[in-house]
C-alpha cells in the first residue's frame, strides 16, 4: 500500500488523526507493506512514519527522487538532475518566485526564506546560480503573490523540457528529474518487495499523485482531490475531513 501524506494521512496542522493511525495499523497487522509516498523530504517524512507506528519498510520521498528505509534510517537511492535551465526559464516569467533546492537530511538552500511552516529543516539563503550549480534531487518554486490558477497557466505554457514537474494546490511547483515520479520510485520498491503493481493500492489527493494512482492495481483519490486526479482514479473516497482514507482502508482491513 502506497500512501501520500499531506491531505491524505496528515492534516493541515501537521497532525495525524487517531482513526487514521488505527486504520493504517490494521494494514500493518495484516502483513501488508505500507510505503509512505510523498513530496516531503526524508527528514520531514520519518516523524510521520513514527506516528503511524511503521517500524520498518520503505519511504518514497521528494516525489520519487529519494528512496529510503525506515530502519535502519538509510537513503538508498537518489535521482539528480541539472535544474539550471528550467529554473532560469521559470524565473524569467515568474521573477518574484522563491526557489528552494533540497539538501538531504538538513533542509533547503533558498533564494529567500519561504513562508513559515512551508519547508521543514534549515533554510540557507544564497543566490540562484549557487543553488543550481551542482546536480540536485528536487527544486521547489513558490510564488506566494500569485493566484494558483494564473501560476498553473504560466507553468503550463512554458513547455518545460527534460524535467518532471507537478503543481500543488497553491502557487507551488515541484521539479524533479525527467521521468521521475512517485510511480517511478514505487516500482523500484515494489520489485524489492516482490510485489507486482497489480497488487498495490495507492491513495493520494494531489496532482503529483497522478502517475502513482495510474501505476497501482487500485488507485484511490481522496474526495477533495482535483478533478484531474479523480479522473484517473479507480476509486474516489471521502475527503480528509470525512476520514476518507479510513473508510477506504476498512473495506479491505476491517
Amino acid at each position: 500500500m502506497a500512501l501520500d501524506l499531506d491531505g491524505t494521512v496528515v492534516a493541515p496542522d501537521d497532525t495525524v488523526p487517531a482513526e487514521v493511525c488505527a486504520a493504517v495499523g490494521a494494514v500493518v497487522a495484516a502483513g501488508v507493506p505500507v510505503v509512505l509516498s510523498t513530496g516531503r523530504s526524508v527528514h520531514h517524512t520519518r516523524p510521520v512514519a513514527e506516528v503511524l507506528g511503521l517500524r520498518s519498510g520503505w519511504l518514497v520521498c521528494s516525489n520519487g527522487s529519494v528512496i529510503a528505509t525506515i530502519d535502519p534510517p538509510v537513503v538508498t537511492d537518489t535521482m539528480t538532475f541539472d535544474a539550471g535551465p528550467a529554473v532560469r526559464l521559470l524565473q524569467k516569467h515568474l521573477p518574484d518566485a522563491l526557489v528552494a533546492v533540497e539538501e538531504l537530511g538538513v533542509g533547503y538552500r533558498v533564494t529567500a526564506p519561504f513562508p513559515e511552516g512551508e519547508l521543514a529543516g534549515e533554510q540557507v539563503v544564497m543566490d540562484v546560480d549557487a543553488l543550481v550549480r551542482e546536480p540536485v534531487t528536487r527544486v521547489i518554486l513558490r510564488s506566494p503573490g500569485e493566484e494558483p490558477d494564473h501560476f498553473l497557466d504560466v507553468v503550463g505554457k512554458l513547455g518545460l523540457q527534460d524535467v518532471s514537474y507537478a503543481v500543488g494546490y497553491t502557487a507551488w511547483l515541484d521539479i524533479a528529474p525527467k521521468g521521475v515520479s512517485k510511480a517511478f520510485a514505487l516500482s523500484s520498491v515494489a520489485r524489492r518487495l516482490g510485489v507486482p503493481a497489480s497488487a498495490a493500492l495507492a491513495v493520494g489527493d494531489g496532482r503529483n499523485d497522478v502517475e502513482m494512482l495510474q501505476w497501482a492495481g487500485v488507485g484511490a483519490a481522496m474526495g477533495h482531490a482535483p478533478a484531474e486526479l479523480q479522473d484517473v482514479a479507480d476509486v474516489v473516497t471521502g475527503s480528509f475531513d470525512e476520514l476518507g482514507l479510513v473508510s477506504l482502508l476498512r473495506r479491505w482491513f476491517p
